[in-house]
């Protein structure tokens, strides 16, 4: 019997290829919390392609609802950061705290998390966060790096065919802000 897993994800175009790597070995549903994305629209547009995606490849979605305050409140005092910053650890142990208390509430033995697909995060960063988390929730919690062996390629290949909306920014408000800089979208900095 496969295990389950509970799987955070920001959007759908980051679920398809990890989705597509875990599907074999676990028993995964997506977890859709985000309450860093800028607006309301942005959230549902967001949600709606993830849906849409999961029930072309049979995948459920638990969604929690949009609640930008619970980002915001956690990123006080970092909203002139750059992104990949020190807001974005914040941002990234927000949501996967909350989605290993919610695998622990429905019984899920594993969470983890699509942000490591994206060549613009440190999988570095979000794994060491995730094992925090893990230690501090008491549940186990799955590494890894799916932007390698081309997933994040792979990843973008599949929101072509499956003509998902691929939105440019993370979706914080701050991030959207620094598009046109130089440490932007494309030339994020390390953290570790």
């Amino acid at each position: 019997m496969k295990q389950k897993i509970l799987l955070h994800s920001c959007c759908g175009p980051c679920s398809t290829h990890v989705i597509n790597v875990l599907k074999e070995d676990y028993d995964v549903t997506i977890y859709y919390y985000n309450p860093n994305i800028d607006t309301d629209e942005e959230y549902q547009h967001r949600l709606n392609e993830q849906k849409r995606y999961c029930k072309e490849v049979g995948i459920e979605v638990i969604e929690d609802g949009y609640n930008p305050e619970e980002f915001y409140s956690k990123v006080k005092g970092l909203e002139n950061e750059k992104e990949g910053g020190a807001r974005c650890p914040v941002c990234f142990k927000l949501r996967l705290a909350k989605t290993a208390q919610k695998a622990k509430e429905l019984g899920f033995e594993l969470f983890g998390t699509t942000l490591t697909v994206s060549p613009h995060k440190n999988s570095m960063l979000i794994n060491a966060i995730g094992k925090q988390v893990e230690s501090e929730e008491g549940i186990s919690y799955l590494e890894g790096n799916y932007k390698k062996q081309d997933g994040y390629k792979k990843s973008i290949e599949l929101s072509k065919k499956y003509n998902l909306y691929r939105q440019n920014y993370c979706g914080c408000v701050f991030s959207k802000t620094h598009l046109g800089e130089d440490v932007g979208r494309t030339k994020i900095i390390s953290i570790l």
